[in-house]
């Protein structure tokens, strides 16, 4: 309860500056202070006529602006203080509302106030009787804590409250705006119950700042604690070493790998793993052979680059650029690269570079002939990426610890191929080539093709462990490029965790841009010779690629344009040629001798190999690519040779079987045909695929034996310009089969010129190259007897049908 008289008070004013005065405190005040002394000489001037003591309004002043309350004060001594600066001892009696200005005697500001009443509740009620003893026992705590005994007894002796409430004019940890809260605050119970509040949250927030520094000081002493009991083990040591006769300066490791892991920048667990480590390392001896093997894990962890990343060049134009000065052709993968990098950069400017832990890796995996490429592309996939280049050779690897690791149980243990290729490349993002990954052998050792499930499967290779390290370690923003040149010796469960793109081989035209912008530099450079001292024509070149090499790569290509400048070279220093020179077509022979892959189309008609009855030219796949293959069959004598079916050309079991099913189709349907399947019965079949040393085997010769037999029995040669591919049924159907693009590459390279496919291969024709298309003619077919119209020439060029 307050009220305010209507009597008015007239005043000089003391202003305070960012200081409050409540009623009943006493304060000294510095009588140097211009306003200050001014006010008080006011007082006294004032004082002397009345006989009373000198009066002066302590009023707050915030940056020049006067507060709305103030306290009467009468001046109690004027004095020195305890720096011998002059000063006045004043004392707060009661609150003054501050009205307006006036005059008055001296040179201090005269305002007119009237005094605020306090009236305190009679009876007190229970409630503020209950806030009364709290807040003498917060206040109570506060100062036992400061160790000012003597003013908790005289706080107890307090009974008014608002007496006791403007005693917390005296507690240093109120602020200005706080202690004018509590100024301004008339009724004395309001009053109480906010200096209550006030004394409540700073014991709260001093209790959270004495647990901190406790927290804080615990952590000191056990950090000292800690290097005390060290400098005494170090101690120890050293002297254990002086007893077994050892170096007293030997340097003692255990602290320096606590400083180097303590100082690198490793991922949390990883970093908890390396300081258990660390502390055994601490705990065993100089001769235990568990030191070296700590010290070796410790020297691997520290060594890999666990946040080290290269940033991705995503100037995409820029990269495609690159791919295509390094390599001609290769659309697929070049498409693929160019797609993956436009993603990285599309979600890293969407801030969505992680995404539930992982990255955006990718693992391709690039199945081809040999020669094509796909080595050398893994180092230019890196260049345009801007990313580190590692080559991991897998072939003939048959431990699987080569590519988990080794348990450190192990003597020699050491990390997989896949850690060390990250430490390597020194960064976590790098392109890594897995070179030959269907050359990986398995034995009692383990399959390392099974190891390998893990570090390419995009799901789950951000959480990768290695035997050796026994930590995670995120593979989820590697390139992984893997190299195969035979899909089927890839396990499937394998293949299936990656992308397959395949490098089918090269047309002509693209192993001359390549042996012009590529392969002739290189050898130059490696012959010694300038670049304007021999000159290479585009009609070597392609004589080269045609006749002296018949490949789906160039390393052949490579080898014969090597050779060709090596015997250059080597006329020149014999004196007997002369640089510059340019090569053309018709020197190749004189330097590097005649061709070795003569087409059979440019062959005499009749030296060619279906110059006569029962050959057939067929297309097959090998693990050098496409190739072209004969078939040879034969009647034999039926008085000398046995019936049945002979075949030979170390072929498969398919392939015996697709035979079994020409011979039959053609005995069920020779009439249709009108062939002289009476010869069948009585007489042997002898099947031959030349080069009888290659093991061969599929069902796509299924045709090509079908029409060799239709010749044979018909007497009609087959085109010499023909070849086919596809499988055969007992009905006579032809079946779709695979590597339609390879073999098409190869049927051009032979210089074949019509070529015969399954129906249903035809959409396997979008990925033959265009310029290969226009020089063939491509004839889809869906049953034998369309073959043998295509295939066996008109019945007026009829010769006698070979018997064996």
């Amino acid at each position: 309860m307050a009220s305010t008289t209507s009597s008015p008070l007239t005043l000089p004013v003391l202003p305070l500056d960012d200081e409050v005065v409540l009623p009943g405190m006493v304060v000294p005040l510095d009588l140097s202070d211009t306003d200050v002394r001014a006010a008080v000489e006011a007082a006294q001037a004032a004082a002397r006529t009345s006989g009373d003591k000198p009066k002066v309004l302590l009023v707050p002043r915030i940056d020049g602006t006067y507060a709305a309350t103030g306290v009467l004060g009468t001046v109690e001594q004027v004095g020195r203080l305890s720096d011998g600066d002059p000063g006045a001892l004043i004392r707060g009696r009661g609150r003054v509302r501050v009205g307006a200005g006036t005059t008055g005697p001296g040179a201090a500001l005269w305002i007119e106030g009237t005094t605020v009443e306090e009236v305190e509740p009679d009876p007190v009620p229970g409630a503020v009787v209950d806030l009364v003893k709290e807040y003498k026992a917060l206040a109570t705590d506060w100062l036992k804590k400061r160790g000012a005994w003597q003013v908790v007894d005289r706080v107890q002796q307090i009974d008014g409250i608002s007496q006791l409430a403007d005693n917390a004019g005296y507690s240093p940890f109120l602020t200005t705006a706080q202690k004018i809260e509590l100024l301004e605050t008339a009724d004395p119970v309001a009053r109480l119950k906010l200096a209550t509040e006030q004394l409540r949250e700073h014991l709260a927030e001093q209790e959270v700042a004495e647990s901190i520094a406790k927290d804080v000081q615990e952590g000191v002493d056990k950090q000292q604690r800690e290097f005390l009991l060290r400098r005494q083990l170090e101690a120890v040591r050293k002297e254990l070493r002086e007893l077994n006769g050892q170096a007293a300066d030997a340097a003692d490791e255990s602290d320096d790998y606590r400083d180097r892991v303590e100082a690198a920048d490793l991922p949390e667990k990883v970093r908890e793993a390396a300081l258990k480590e660390v502390e055994k390392l601490e705990r065993s001896s100089d001769q235990s052979p568990e030191g070296s093997w700590i010290r070796t894990w410790l020297d691997t962890v520290l060594e890999l680059p666990w946040n080290e990343r290269t940033e991705d060049a995503y100037d995409i134009q820029g990269a495609k650029a690159i791919l295509d000065a390094e390599h001609a052709g290769l659309q697929d993968v070049k498409e693929r690269i160019t797609e993956y990098l436009a993603v990285r950069k599309r979600r890293a400017d969407r801030g969505l570079g992680v995404v539930g832990g992982r990255r955006g890796g990718a693992v391709l995996a690039l199945v081809g002939p040999p020669g094509v490429g796909k080595t050398s592309l893994g180092e230019s996939v890196a260049h345009a990426m801007g990313r580190k280049f590692v080559r991991v050779a897998l072939g003939g690897v048959r431990d699987e610890a080569e590519i988990r690791g080794h348990r450190r149980t192990y003597v020699g243990a050491l990390p997989g191929r896949v850690v060390r290729a990250i430490k390597e490349a020194g960064s976590m993002n790098p392109v890594v080539l897995l070179d030959e990954i269907d050359k990986v052998g398995s034995d009692f050792r383990g399959d390392p093709a099974a190891a390998l499930l893990e570090v390419l499967d995009p799901a789950q290779n951000h959480t990768f462990r290695d035997h050796y390290l026994e930590v995670e370690l995120d593979l989820s923003d590697v390139v992984f490029l893997a190299t195969a040149n035979v899909l089927e010796a890839i396990p499937e469960a394998l293949l299936d965790r990656m992308e397959l793109v395949r490098l089918d081989g090269y047309t002509e035209d693209e192993k001359i841009v390549i042996a012009r912008d590529h392969l002739l530099p290189r050898q130059l450079e490696r012959a010694g010779l300038e670049p304007g001292e021999v000159t290479i024509e585009e009609s070597a070149l392609r004589k080269l690629a045609g006749e002296y090499t018949r490949e789906a790569g160039v390393r052949n290509l490579e080898r014969s344009v090597a050779r060709l400048l090596r015997k250059v070279a080597a006329q020149h220093e014999l004196g007997d040629q002369e640089l510059p020179l340019s090569i053309g077509a018709e020197q190749l022979r004189p330097l590097i001798g005649r061709p070795h892959h003569v087409p059979e189309s440019a062959q005499d008609p009749a030296e060619r190999r279906t110059a006569v009855p029962g050959v057939a030219t067929g297309l097959a796949v090998t693990g050098a690519g496409g190739d072209v293959l004969f078939v040879e069959a034969s009647l034999a004598d039926p008085e000398t040779g046995a019936a049945g079916l002979t075949l030979t050309g170390q072929l498969g079991d398919v392939m015996k079987e697709s035979a079994q099913i020409a011979l039959s189709f053609l005995r069920s349907h020779g009439a249709e045909l009108e062939l002289p399947v009476a010869d069948l019965k009585d007489r042997g079949v002898h099947i031959h695929f030349p080069a009888g040393a290659v093991p061969k085997d599929g069902p796509s010769a299924g045709i090509t034996m079908t029409t060799a037999l239709a010749s044979l029995l018909s007497g009609r040669q087959v085109r010499t310009d023909v070849a086919m591919t596809g499988e055969v049924s007992l009905t006579g159907r032809v079946l779709p089969i695979g590597g339609v693009k390879q073999k098409l590459l190869a049927a051009h390279r032979a210089g074949i010129t019509t070529v015969v496919i399954p129906k249903r291969n035809e959409a396997d024709l979008d990925d033959v190259p265009a310029e290969i298309l226009d020089t063939l003619e491509v004839h889809p077919v869906t049953d034998v007897r369309q073959v043998l119209e295509l295939t066996l020439s008109p019945a007026k060029e009829l010769v006698p049908a070979a018997a064996a």
